[in-house]
């Protein structure tokens, strides 16, 4: 923990001075933060510590108001906009609202006893309308737009002068570009830009697997995104947007809106085309607010964005206009916050985990930390490469975070709080949980157990492989029954599926005999398959169904691909370094081989043959593209057959593609087709060039 916040005593002798030295160092912190933060989009403190050290300051300033300066970060929203975006003044401030600092419902009931004393309300008026909405962690916008034509997009930046983002913001197709003909003259709608957790956690999934920097959270990854000098790049976010009020507006003299509450406001704004959060509603007194809190902290984990609260509002503008401003908050609005979900805490070990596809996680083990509403004790750190970026190691203070369902995550180390010197994490060079070896192929950053056939942690997803359709295809082998298998310590590996009897299986739970009766006769029937289905079925790392079909092609026979070299995998089409290597490593493990050969003293057989010469299959070399629906033939028939003849089936059109086959509602890929000058074959068309009548 940084030294500077050791800053929240009372003033002793020389209180003024005193005080004024405390003031101006909490101030430099908070300015470094908020720099870091806003700016930088680097965060370096949980926002919980940040609202810590702000309070503090503001308690200081209260005490002694000679001391406050128009600097000050108390008399500033945010941060300062970025010198490469250009300055845009905003007409109406935005400026934030008051936080209460109790996280209890007992916050709500403080405000609206304080709107009601504020009103001069007497304890027997009547309850006071508010609007109740959530509080979203995401970056302030507003967008401006006259005649009805959005013409500029600003951030808050610091309340007074935001920046124009408005290039990046006309990528959001949550974002109308042009609204209805009955909008005022000007219009600006407020609100904030945000990103959902699953896309924030896909988004950093790809940028794993590239082996690239990971975002530290949805805020900042929003806030990047809408910042962004180039708009190609904001484009390929998934942001989104809520919009929950107005800036500058005409006037309703000169034709602008008359509204009489908040409520009636948003409620336009969803009409003129905004997104407005469902949750947002009306709430009558402070036990209507009370129970608004208490019902959004048991949703808040089921939300798919994250936000740290919720927002009380005095409905009627009228009212919110007798209330007015104090300094740099409205009296009307206030900031109802939930336990913080960024906290600091101390790493005591890092372990391995292993996922259900052989990745290998290291885990933190934690301090026991309470964030997000529970007490966390174990952290995600994803892999070897996210560590020695982060800097982590074990003894460190870090930061923690936790969001809705989301694993908790540490997302970055305390500067300076280190005891003393901690040698770097390495990942082991055999599954912890299976002894396999562990590799990590060239250009990725995930570790992996090899042993897929054999580990433990595999299981279950091997088994389910094994069984999908395209593989075996062992109908009513789903993941309810699997689960019940493994956990029942009834399947260890795959050949144990073909020794399952009809009393192991009617020992299962809601396990009928009818039930029993037909898995049993669709793993006989699963017995006889392909080479390509087999092959396919193994789950061998990066061979999907196309480069099984190129593998039995090219060999013939299992033996002919169990003895070869990774020289001779490369010869067979589309099969480069990277799958080779894989192939090639998961065969060497002598587990994998010994599960292989009591597949096949289980019955588990398949036509073989020599090798097949590609260059004589009549459409070897060719590319084709199947699109819509044919009269008689399924697109798994087409396929099939066009592979048999040797041709590569392709999923998108390309200068590359030598046919494609169209059929009925055949969309964009016949277009892109004729735009290239490809040929276009009906069904008819493909059997003559298969060399079959139709």
């Amino acid at each position: 923990m940084s030294k500077n916040l050791d800053l929240f005593s009372a003033p002793a002798q020389s209180e003024q001075a005193q005080a004024a030295i405390k003031i101006e160092a909490l101030r430099q912190q908070i300015n470094r933060w908020a720099h870091l933060y806003y700016v930088q989009d680097a965060p370096e403190v949980p926002d919980a510590e940040y609202d810590r050290v702000f309070r503090a300051l503001q308690a200081l300033e209260a005490q002694f108001p000679g001391l406050v300066t128009p600097e000050s970060p108390t008399q500033r929203v945010g941060g300062a906009p970025r010198p490469e975006l250009t300055p845009v003044r905003h007409a109406v401030p935005m400026l934030s609202i008051h936080t209460e600092t109790d996280v209890s419902p007992a916050g709500a009931q403080a405000f609206d006893a304080r709107v009601r004393r504020e009103l001069g309300l007497a304890a027997d008026a009547p309850p006071v309308a508010y609007v109740a909405e959530l509080k979203f962690d995401g970056l302030a916008m507003t967008l401006r737009y006259e005649a009805g034509v959005l013409v500029q997009a600003a951030t808050r930046g610091d309340g007074e002068v935001g920046e124009d983002v408005t290039h990046n913001i006309r990528t959001m197709r949550q974002i109308p570009l042009r609204l209805p003909s009955d909008v005022p003259p000007v219009l600006e709608v407020r609100g904030e830009v945000y990103m959902a957790r699953a896309d924030f956690e896909n988004l950093n999934e790809a940028q794993r697997e590239r082996g690239q920097k990971t975002f530290i959270n949805p805020r900042n990854t929003a806030a990047g995104a809408v910042r962004q000098l180039d708009p190609a790049i904001a484009a390929q976010r998934p942001l989104k947007f809520f919009a929950y009020g107005l800036g500058e507006v005409t006037p309703v003299e000169q034709g602008g809106p008359d509204f009489a509450t908040h409520f009636d406001l948003l409620q336009q704004l969803k009409q003129w085309g905004f997104p407005v959060a469902a949750q947002t509603t009306q709430a009558l007194g402070a036990s209507e607010l009370v129970a608004f809190h208490e019902r959004i902290a048991k949703e808040r984990d089921q939300l798919p964005y994250d936000i740290d609260g919720v927002v009380y509002k005095v409905d009627a503008l009228a009212l919110q206009r007798q209330l007015g401003f104090k300094t740099r908050e409205p009296r009307w609005a206030v900031a109802h916050k939930y336990p913080a979900q960024e906290m600091v805490t101390r790493i005591e070990g890092i372990d391995v985990q292993v996922g259900r596809t052989g990745k290998l996680t290291p885990v933190a083990r934690l301090a026991p930390v309470f964030v997000g509403g529970v007490t966390v004790t174990n952290a995600t750190l994803h892999n070897l490469f996210e560590i020695r970026k982060k800097g982590v190691r074990v003894g460190d203070q870090v930061i923690v975070r936790r969001a809705g369902d989301v694993i908790p995550e540490v997302v970055g180390v305390v500067p300076g709080a280190r005891p003393s010197y901690v040698a770097n994490f390495r990942m082991p060079t055999h599954c912890p949980i299976c002894g396999s070896d562990v590799v990590r192929e060239p250009g990725e950053a995930n570790h992996r157990c090899t042993g897929g056939l054999f580990c433990p942690a595999q299981r279950k997803e091997a088994l389910l492989h094994f069984a999908a359709r395209r593989a075996m295809d062992i109908d009513g082998l789903g993941e309810k029954l699997v689960d019940q298998l493994v956990d029942g310590a009834v399947v260890h590996t795959l050949p144990d599926l073909y020794r399952i009897g009809l009393v192991g299986l009617l020992a299962l739970e809601r396990m009928g005999e009818k039930s029993a009766q037909n898995l049993l006769a669709a793993l006989e029937k699963s017995k006889s398959t392909t080479l390509a289905r087999f092959l396919f079925a193994l789950g061998i790392r990066h061979v999907g169904e196309a480069t099984a079909k190129d593998l039995a092609r090219h060999f013939g026979s299992l033996d002919a691909i169990l003895n070869a070299t990774t020289d001779e995998l490369l010869q067979v089409p589309d099969v480069g370094p990277v799958v080779a290597e894989a192939i090639h490593t998961f065969l060497a493990q002598p587990h994998n081989l010994e599960v292989v050969e009591q597949l096949r003293a289980c019955g588990v057989h398949w036509p073989e043959g020599p090798p097949a010469e590609r260059t004589t299959l009549p459409l070897a070399g060719q590319t084709v593209v199947l699109t819509g629906t044919l009269p008689t033939l399924t697109r798994e028939d087409a396929k099939t057959m066009l592979e048999a003849a040797g041709a590569k089936v392709a999923g998108s059109v390309s200068k590359k593609t030598h046919y494609v086959v169209a059929g009925e509602d055949a969309g964009s890929k016949l277009a892109k087709a004729q735009e290239l000058g490809v040929a276009v074959l009906d069904e008819t068309g493909l059997m003559a060039l298969l060399g079959k009548s139709a």
